[in-house]
């Protein structure tokens, strides 16, 4: 199994953006926010939800789900380096952690009370630190696929940053080197296993080539040595992960499940729910459950 999740790993190292059909235009003015690390675009009223995309991924991912479910005030973030947005401060040094503190600032600063965060892949690690280390500012989070500890898919239950170090160092290696027509077709071989929906997948192609392949391989490498399972006994709000199984991966469901549950251990409120026939983009692989759980989530009391 080890040499499979490898394989899973693997394929996270270049987390493109899906492209919505057709961008909504904003509905609220946005709060007076500066940053050199995120920007945010505001749509729609109601109580604030704060969405953050993944790795070289773009805000536009959230659009159909902001589209289905009205009644929101959606905060969409983008970060810096991702998706045709320039790196900012993103260029040099930490990405991870200091966007995280940004997103806390951006709730913080603009007096947001108390809103729902969901956030996808490294969007949902994003929202796993926020929520640990700023217990005040959320009301709930949502981690749309994503692991508190994702090197633990290839490195087993002993794993710890230290013992996956070297290979989060040659992938950083190798993403930030990527260019021409290798990252190109390594890119295309990614979005084929990330994205289900095959239409998407050109748009999905064109905002990872559009990010900045080493604030990329920065976040990457930043991501797999980070260990959130012992901060987890940190979040007391109510959390909700959704997690697919990869496609070609030779566990069970009942395997895969078991896996989540260990990872989750130390937050015994989360609710995990496993989403079938989809890809890692789930909100645009199966959008009909996709809603379904968001809008039970937000919904809920």
């Amino acid at each position: 199994m080890k040499h499979v999740l490898i394989l899973l790993l693997s394929t996270l190292a270049a987390i493109p953006a899906a492209a919505a059909p057709a961008a909504a235009k904003p509905h609220a003015a946005a709060p007076a926010f500066a940053s050199q690390r995120i920007s945010v675009e505001v749509k729609g009223s109601g109580p604030d939800v704060i969405l953050i995309p993944g790795l070289s991924s773009s805000p536009r991912v959230w659009d159909s789900t902001v589209a289905a479910l009205p009644g929101y005030r959606y905060h969409l973030v983008h970060v810096g380096g991702f998706a045709g947005k320039a790196p900012g401060a993103n260029a040099t040094g930490e990405v991870v952690a200091p966007v995280a503190e940004e997103i806390a600032r951006y709730i913080r600063e603009t007096k947001l009370k108390r809103p729902a965060i969901i956030g996808h892949s490294l969007g949902g690690a994003w929202a796993m630190m926020i929520a640990s280390k700023h217990p005040e500012l959320a009301s709930k989070i949502m981690v749309v696929d994503m692991m508190p500890f994702m090197a633990a898919l290839f490195g087993g239950p002993t794993a710890t940053p230290e013992t996956v170090r070297p290979f989060a160092e040659q992938m950083r290696t190798a993403i930030a080197a990527s260019t021409g027509e290798a990252r190109n077709a390594t890119t295309k071989q990614t979005i084929a296993s990330m994205v289900r929906t095959e239409a998407l997948r050109p748009a999905a192609v064109a905002h990872s080539l559009g990010s900045d392949s080493k604030v990329s391989a920065e976040a990457m490498y930043e991501l797999m040595l980070l260990d959130q399972r012992p901060a987890l006994k940190s979040i007391k709000v109510p959390m909700q992960v959704l997690w697919v199984r990869a496609p070609g991966t030779p566990v069970t469901d009942e395997q895969m499940a078991q896996f989540y549950k260990l990872s989750y251990a130390n937050v015994p409120q989360a609710k995990l729910t496993q989403v079938p026939n989809s890809y890692h983009f789930i909100m645009w692989d199966a959008p009909e459950a996709f809603q379904r759980e968001v809008k039970a989530f937000l919904s809920a009391k």
